[in-house]
């Protein structure tokens, strides 16, 4: 049987009208491609400037000034901060305030000038390899060009030969880069995302396919009961995965677990609420369940690209750090990895906890200001 152009046209141009009334699918299929051609080509960068440093100077000298001012003329490096307490510098190393703290010891001056080389130590947070290893390297060649405008006169001789000192890298936290440290964490912050965010997405839109949402509108229960009934169960599976995640890190990718894992257990319950909270806030404007899918990866793909998971974040433009400030898998990657790999404390995770916190009464707010009480 030979098919009818006419009628194919007609089927055709009823799909079309239905398309373009279905305003929210339109906007996905145009702020989907969008948002990856924006983010991969202007916030990702494989090759991250300007990292947070803090120097500890153990010496008021003029060739360690020279290092100092070398630093700060690096493209690589941000000094956020100059102590000349060592340990001050590594507590924020610990706490992610800096990516490298760089020692300069004492006498470095005087042993330079005496002909001994000394050592200038670098401490780099290696819970994200990927991250400092440019900026590594580029340490690396600063002790051949530092001090190059101060070696002349009586010192010229010690421009002629090797460096005048030793750079000394330790990589903290995961000595050996071993990238399932970094990934194994942040697979548990990726995954909960995807599962949690997608199964409430889903609460209200499959009652209203189903023809079930005017019972549930019946029922005596407020927005905020209905709300915290529709997560409540989806916190237990999100229990669960978080289970079989940390068990599968340890045991097969022998990611080292040297935090506290009650505190873990508590900042993975705020983080699951998190994600719900915006599923079930996804679900009140969605009006079928193609849509609730398509907003779920609306979130899922920034929460993966901008959120340090995939790509060293602080290597990303400010605008899109602000952005992934706003998500919670940021949040969380901060705290996971600074549990399990740095053996964090609550003070040092309070930051992002907060967040977290902040996070859930925001877009639960949105969620029950949303919720409609009519089936229009």
């Amino acid at each position: 049987m030979i098919a009818s152009l006419r009628r194919v046209f007609a089927i055709l141009w009823k799909e079309l009208l239905q398309m373009r009334r279905d305003r929210i699918t339109i906007g996905l299929i145009v702020g989907i491609p969008l948002m990856q051609l924006f983010v991969f080509g202007f916030a990702i960068n494989l090759n991250p400037k300007n990292l947070p440093a803090v120097i500890a100077v153990a010496d008021p000298g003029p060739l360690a000034r020279s290092v100092v001012a070398a630093l700060h003329n690096s493209s690589y490096f941000q000094i956020v901060d100059q102590t000349n307490d060592p340990a001050a510098a590594r507590r924020m190393l610990q706490e992610g305030k800096a990516v490298f703290v760089i020692e300069i010891p004492p006498n470095f001056t005087r042993d330079i000038v005496r002909g001994a080389r000394p050592d200038l130590l670098i401490e780099s947070d290696a819970t994200d390899p990927a991250a400092g290893s440019y900026a590594l390297a580029a340490f690396n060649g600063l002790a051949a060009t530092a001090l190059r405008d101060d070696l002349v006169g009586p010192l010229a001789a010690r421009a002629q030969g090797p460096p005048p000192f030793n750079t000394v890298s330790h990589m903290l936290y995961n000595p050996e880069s071993i990238t399932q440290y970094n990934s194994g964490p942040g697979l548990l912050a990726v995954i909960l995302t995807m599962s949690m965010v997608l199964m409430t997405c889903l609460a209200l839109t499959r009652e209203r396919e189903r023809g079930t949402y005017e019972n549930l509108l019946a029922m005596p229960a407020t927005p905020l009961e209905i709300m915290m009934g529709k997560i409540a169960p989806n916190i237990l599976v999100g229990a669960v995965q978080s289970v079989i995640i940390l068990a599968v890190a340890r045991y097969v990718f022998h990611v080292p677990m040297i935090g506290s894992l009650t505190l873990l257990a508590g900042a993975l319950a705020v983080y699951i609420v998190a994600n719900l909270a915006v599923g079930y806030t996804f679900s009140t404007i969605a009006q079928n369940q193609l849509q609730a899918m398509q907003m779920t990866m609306f979130f899922v793909l920034p929460a993966i690209l901008l959120s340090g998971f995939a790509f060293p974040f602080m290597g990303m433009p400010v605008w899109a750090q602000w952005l992934g400030e706003a998500l919670p898998a940021t949040h969380f990657l901060r705290i996971v990895r600074g549990i399990l790999l740095k053996n964090n404390g609550l003070p040092e995770i309070l930051p992002d906890l907060w967040a977290l916190f902040l996070f859930i009464g925001v877009v639960g707010t949105i969620a029950l200001l949303r919720f409609r009480r009519t089936l229009d």
